[in-house]
């Protein structure tokens, strides 16, 4: 996908499309025009909004919650508005699916933001993620494991490709463990070196399910599988990683990503004080407190299956939106 801006508004013969994914953690929004690629980006917005704030012991999305992602929201029904969207999809995921008093959040997105939001399955959502990574798979290596770090859930997809040689999921897992559910949990960012192993050790638990359902590890073995991770946690890493002092999204996309090297970067982010990682260029201070849950969930990962690298995906859900919303018009019946 080529990330093109454009500063001057969409002309009113150029088709345009829009996709929001509203998750546990941030609000995103893209709005694109096909290209001769996948499309084109001319204008993104991105704020984290925490809408899973207080969710896990509360069953319930507070006021201040939904009042931030009412305000992001009222931002994004502007921008498609200003860019004259022909199409447009907004989805809610693991917030949405898990609080009690979403009707509500809903009905005050349609009112006060313009905003109609559909809550999607964590089946949809993992197969969005699949879609927007297609570009990055590497067709002769006939499985793929992809998984996607969220803030409420962590989605694992395991792929198969088809005659054509594009990615068909074979299986589709959400665990209800996300950074900010984790991070709550625990009373906050920081982890004794005990306290991060036994949450390491619990989450390899949960994932060594999956393993045993699907021998993932065999195939491996056969040098028959390519890791793609799509997450705000290998974002940050990369980051990290290439010593970034300002992240750069055209750097971090499709970037190979040594689990050593990541494991590296890991280490380093839990030896910070959450004023340093505040103040990181890639990670800020809304992530601070997050980003060693992020660690924990992929060093588990990592033990499930050893595999020596992954590929690393800024993409994912909004990109899967908008590819889909596109497909009906490049390929008309």
């Amino acid at each position: 996908m080529r990330h093109g801006r454009r500063s001057e508004l969409a002309s009113t013969n150029e088709v345009t499309y829009a996709a929001i994914d509203l998750g546990t953690n941030n609000c995103r929004l893209l709005i694109a025009r096909p290209d001769a690629e996948e499309f084109r980006v001319v204008d993104a917005f991105s704020r984290i909004v925490r809408l899973g704030e207080g969710l896990e012991s509360s069953q319930r999305l507070s006021k201040l919650a939904m009042d931030r992602a009412i305000d992001a929201l009222v931002i994004c029904a502007q921008k498609i508005h200003e860019r004259k969207v022909r199409r447009v999809r907004c989805v809610a995921t693991a917030a949405c699916r898990k609080a009690k008093n979403c009707d509500e959040f809903l009905q005050r997105a349609d009112q006060e933001a313009g905003i109609r939001l559909e809550i999607i399955s964590a089946e949809e959502e993992a197969r969005l993620a699949v879609a927007a990574c297609q570009s990055l798979l590497e067709a002769e290596i006939r499985f793929s494991l992809v998984f996607d770090i969220g803030g409420g859930s962590t989605e694992l997809i395991w792929a198969k490709n088809d005659s054509n040689g594009l990615p068909e999921p074979i299986a589709v897992q959400s665990l209800p463990l996300g950074v900010v559910n984790i991070a709550e949990r625990h009373g906050g960012g920081d982890f004794t070196c005990e306290e991060y192993e036994i949450l390491v050790q619990d989450i390899y638990d949960d994932l060594s399910q999956f393993e045993k359902m699907y021998e993932i590890n065999k195939i491996i073995s056969r040098n028959s599988v390519q890791m793609i991770g799509t997450s705000g946690t290998v974002t940050t890493l990369s980051g990290v990683h290439l010593d970034l002092k300002r992240y750069d999204r055209g750097r971090v996309d499709g970037l190979w990503l040594s689990f050593v090297n990541a494991r590296k970067s890991a280490e380093h982010l839990r030896s910070m004080t959450p004023e340093e990682r505040s103040a990181h260029p890639c990670i800020g201070r809304g992530r601070a407190d997050l980003v060693v849950a992020g660690c924990a969930i992929l060093e588990a990962i990592f033990r499930t299956w050893p595999m020596d690298r992954l590929r690393v995906a800024d993409r994912g859900v909004r990109e899967g939106l908008l590819l889909s919303l596109m497909s009906p018009d490049r390929y008309p019946n």
